[in-house]
Parts: C-alpha cells; structure tokens; sequence
C-alpha cells in the first residue's frame, strides 16, 4: 500500500506570530518556520504503518513556496520515501490544495491520503474533507487512533462527546488530531539520508489548476488584551459583581 501525506510549512508553533504594522497580514520575514505540528504527526503515524507492515511507500506532498523543500526533507528524514513540491508563492486557499492533490493522487495511486487535520496558520480544517468529497472516498476526520486490517480502516474519532469509531473500506482519507501519537525526531544519519531521497518539483499549472485566491483579507489584527482580573472576598460579593456585570 501506497500513502501520500501532504505537510505545511508555518510559523513554528513556539513563535508567537507578528501582525503587520498596516494590517494586511503576518509578518513572516526573519521568523522561523516548521512543518505544521498536526501533519508531523501525519508522517508519524505513515511511518508507524509503514514498520508495522501495512505500506510500502510513503509519500509526502507541499505546496508552497520553494523553502517548503525545507519541510520536505523533514518529512524524508523522518522516514517518508520520497517527496513532491508544488511550488507556487501565492496564498493557496484549501479548495485549491485539495484539487492539487487529488491529482496527484490521480496520478499516485495511493490507498490511503494522512493529512493533518487543520494548519495552525489558518485553522481551516477543510482540506481534508474536501479531498475525500473530490475523490469519492470515505474519511476519517480526527483520528485518535488508526489501524489497518486488509482492505479496511478503522478509525477512532475525538467529537465533542468523547471518542467515536468508525470503519472505513480503502481507498480512504484519514485526517489526524493531537493524541494519535507522539512524532519522532529525526536522527542526524537520516537527515544526511534525506538529502539524496527523490524529490520532485512541479507547479499548480501541471495539474490544471487555478490557484487565485477566491477570499479577500481586509484586515489582521492583535487580539485584544486580557483585562487583570479582581479578588473577591466570599461568594456574596462574586455574585453581586456578576449581578452588577449583568451575567446572573
């Protein structure tokens, strides 16, 4: 079994973002980068299979600029086998990447597609679900836990209510929440690997498709700070203030 895994280059989770002085968006110039934290679980978790038996290939996919090479070879000195980087530097909006990968996967053949289940850049948390609703395959969104039988999935989804199961047949769309594993660190021998694993660079015209933007930002803005909070004395005053403030 084949399975592709796309990953995300975004400012790295433990930098706290800087919105531009204009208001037109983040400030992203001398700010480090990684892969996005939810698809580094998505090659983990491609990886885990990929040992336990169940693939034989793993591919990973970026589409963005020319430094999500960079995220690539992460994901090759993970474990992934080879990589494929759309390069394009617009802002590329989640319909568009899953038309892009639904060509490739077209084109791939894979079995399975892992994918984080949102960016932490934009929190769309759509590409997922619309890649499985072009290809016509089932999905399993937040994946808590997944294990593969023969030609099914099963999939333990985190709702709101706790955890729900669900069994999908292959081909399917898996998309990953925080608690299905802990990702591993790449180790130095395998970054040097890394860097003579095949990666392939193409463009969003290679695959026919249109990526300008649909949406307009008209302003990015901080959010607004937390006022200090007070000490009350006893429940009394706590529900006096809270009668005062109009909420009880």
């Amino acid at each position: 079994m084949k399975i592709l895994v796309p990953v995300k280059r975004v400012i790295d989770y433990n930098v706290k973002p800087r919105v531009k002085a204009d208001g037109s968006g983040v400030d992203l110039a001398n700010v480090k980068m990684s892969m996005n934290p939810f698809d580094e679980i998505s090659v983990e978790e491609a990886i885990r299979l990929k040992e336990a038996g169940k693939a034989e290939e793993i591919v990973a996919v970026s589409i963005g600029p020319a430094k999500a090479t960079e995220t690539l070879r992460t994901a090759l000195a993970m474990g992934a086998d080879r990589a494929i980087l759309v390069e394009t530097d617009d802002e590329v909006e989640p319909l568009a990447v899953a038309k892009i990968l639904k060509a490739i996967v077209d084109e791939e053949s894979p079995r399975l597609v892992i994918t984080g289940k949102q960016a932490i850049d934009d929190d769309s948390n759509q590409t997922g679900q619309m890649l499985a609703a072009l290809l016509g395959w089932g999905q399993g969104t937040f994946a808590n836990t997944v294990e593969v039988e023969g030609e099914a999935i099963t999939v333990k989804r985190e709702i709101d209510g706790g955890l729900q199961t669900v069994k999908l047949n292959l081909p399917a769309v898996v998309t990953t929440d925080l608690r299905l594993n802990e990702p591993r660190y790449a180790s130095l021998p395998n970054i040097m690997k890394a860097k003579s694993k095949p990666l392939d660079t193409k463009t969003p015209g290679d695959y026919g498709v249109d990526t300008t933007p649909r949406l307009t930002t008209t302003n990015v803005g901080e959010p607004p700070k937390r006022e200090a909070g007070e000490i009350l004395e006893d429940v009394d005053a706590l529900v006096a203030k809270l009668k005062d403030m109009g909420v009880a």
